[in-house]
C-alpha cells in the first residue's frame, strides 16, 4: 500500500492552484443522469471519489469520455464529457457504492428515468458513514416506495410527484438530491431548511440553463417546477472552497509566501475572518489569495456551522493551526460525532489537546510537532497530518493514503512545487 513520507522543517514558497470543487463534481456526475443529451463538465478534478462515480455511471451502461491533461475543451484540460442516452440498469454497483457515500446522490436521477433504483447502503470514509433515513424520506414524499430487500434498498415510482419537503436538519447532498429528483418529477416542488453552499446555486443554474426551472437555489427556500426533458451543455465546475482554506492554513502554518490561484476567497469568508482574527496577514484578489506565514500566532475559539459558517471539512487544519498559537483554544465541531477524534493522532506528535466530548476540544499551544508512523483515519484528517507532517521536526509517515486521494489530486506533486519534502513510496 502507498504512503506519503515527509521530511517536515521547510519554509514553503511559491505557488500552487486550486482544482474544481470535489462536491460539485460528484454532483453535476450524477445530474448529468437526468439528461439524454451531452453533457461536458470542466475544470474537474480526477481524485479518487470522482473517479468512482464515473466508473459507477459507466456500470450503468452511460457513455463516458475522459480528458486529462490532453486536449482542451472549454479552455480546460481537465473535463469529463457524459451522455445518458440511455441508462440500461438500474441497480448500483455494489463494490463501488459500498465504498463512496456520495453514491446516494445517483439514486435520484436513475430513479427519475428509470422508475426504480436499487443499491447497497452507501459506504465511504469513517466520518462518511452517516444515516440516509433524510433521502429515503425525500424519495417517499416524491411518491416512492422504499423497500429493504436482500441487504439492498429497492425504490420504486410509476410517477414522480412534486412535494413540499422540510429538512428537519440540514443537508448538503440531501439539498442537492432532492433539487435533481425534482427536476424531472411531475408538478411543483418546494424545499424548505435547504443547505446554502455555493455548488448548490452552480448546479441549479446550469440545469437551468439545460432548460430546468429552479428558484432559490443559494437560499434555504428552493421551489422546482418539474419538466419531461432537459437538455446539455457545458458546465465549468467553481473551485474547490476546502482546498483553498487547506492551501490557506498552510500557508499560514509553514508558508513565507504562498499565493493561491483560481480559487473564490468569497466562498471561505468564515476562515478567512478567523485566520484575521489569528494575527495570519493575507491579500485577497478576484481570484487569488496570497497568505504569509504567521509568526506569532493568537488563540481563536471556532464553532462549526452549515454555510455560509465555519466549514466542518476546515476544523481539522484549523484545529493544527492552533496548536501553534500562543494561549488555549476551544473548538466546537457542531456538525459531526467524531470528527475531532484525529486530534488523539496529533497528541501522539506532540499536541496537547483535551477532548471534552465527541464535538468539543481544547487545544493548548504553542506546541512543537515530531514525525512519526501514523495512519489517515478519514479525508479531512489525512490532509491536516500532511500539514503536520510538514511542520514537524523530523520524518513522518502517513498510511492509508487513499483516503487523502478521495479529495485531493496529485496533492504530493502539488506541495513538491512549494519546496515541500514529500514522497508517495510504496
Amino acid at each position: 500500500m502507498s504512503y506519503f513520507e515527509i521530511i517536515g522543517g521547510r519554509k514553503l514558497n511559491g505557488e500552487i492552484e486550486v482544482k474544481g470543487a470535489k462536491n460539485a463534481a460528484l454532483k453535476a456526475v450524477a445530474a448529468a443522469l437526468l439528461s439524454k443529451e451531452k453533457w461536458v463538465i470542466a475544470n474537474f478534478p480526477f481524485i479518487e471519489d470522482t473517479n468512482r462515480i464515473l466508473e459507477m455511471v459507466e456500470d450503468l451502461g452511460v457513455k463516458v469520455n475522459r480528458g486529462d491533461r490532453g486536449n482542451k475543451r472549454d479552455g480546460e484540460r481537465s473535463w469529463v464529457e457524459i451522455q445518458a442516452k440511455e441508462i440500461k440498469k438500474s441497480r448500483l454497483n455494489d463494490k463501488l457504492t459500498k465504498k463512496l457515500r456520495a453514491s446516494i446522490i445517483l439514486a435520484g436521477p436513475v430513479l427519475a428515468r428509470m422508475g426504480e433504483v436499487r443499491m447497497h447502503h452507501p459506504g465511504g470514509c469513517v466520518i462518511g458513514k452517516r444515516p440516509i433515513d433524510m433521502f429515503l424520506d425525500g424519495f417517499q414524499k416524491f411518491g416512492a416506495k422504499v423497500k429493504w430487500q436482500n441487504e439492498h434498498f429497492r425504490i420504486s415510482a410509476k410517477k414522480l410527484r412534486g412535494a413540499k419537503i422540510f429538512f428537519p436538519k440540514i443537508t448538503v447532498t440531501g439539498t442537492e438530491t432532492t433539487m435533481m429528483t425534482a427536476v424531472l418529477a411531475d408538478g411543483e416542488t418546494i424545499l424548505e431548511n435547504a443547505a446554502m453552499e455555493p455548488e448548490i446555486p452552480m448546479l441549479a443554474e446550469f440545469l437551468n440553463k439545460c432548460g430546468a426551472k429552479i428558484r432559490g437555489a443559494g437560499t434555504p427556500t428552493i421551489i422546482i417546477k418539474g419538466l419531461k426533458k432537459i437538455g446539455g451543455g457545458i458546465l465549468k465546475l467553481i473551485p474547490d472552497r476546502i482546498e483553498t482554506g487547506t492551501f490557506a492554513i498552510l500557508g499560514a502554518l509553514a508558508g513565507s509566501r504562498i499565493k493561491i490561484k483560481k480559487c473564490d476567497p468569497d466562498h471561505i469568508r468564515a476562515l478567512l475572518v478567523n485566520l484575521e482574527r489569528a494575527g495570519v496577514r493575507f491579500e485577497e484578489k478576484k481570484d487569488e489569495l496570497i497568505v504569509w506565514g504567521a509568526k506569532n500566532l493568537k488563540p481563536v475559539n471556532i464553532v462549526t456551522h452549515e454555510y455560509p459558517g465555519f466549514a466542518t471539512d476546515l476544523q481539522p487544519p484549523f484545529t493544527l493551526l492552533m496548536t501553534q498559537a500562543h494561549g488555549a483554544s476551544l473548538v466546537h465541531d457542531a456538525i459531526f460525532d467524531g470528527r475531532l477524534m484525529f486530534t488523539d493522532i496529533l497528541n501522539l506528535m506532540g499536541a496537547d489537546i483535551i477532548m471534552h466530548d465527541s464535538h468539543r476540544a481544547t487545544v493548548h499551544g504553542k506546541t512543537k510537532l515530531h514525525g512519526r508512523k501514523i495512519a489517515s483515519p478519514d479525508l479531512r484528517a489525512g490532509i491536516t497530518l500532511v500539514l503536520a507532517g510538514l511542520i514537524a521536526e523530523g520524518k513522518t509517515r502517513i498510511e492509508n493514503i487513499y483516503q487523502i486521494d478521495r479529495g485531493y489530486e496529485r496533492i504530493e506533486e502539488r506541495l513538491q512545487k512549494l519546496g515541500a519534502n514529500i514522497t508517495r513510496r510504496k
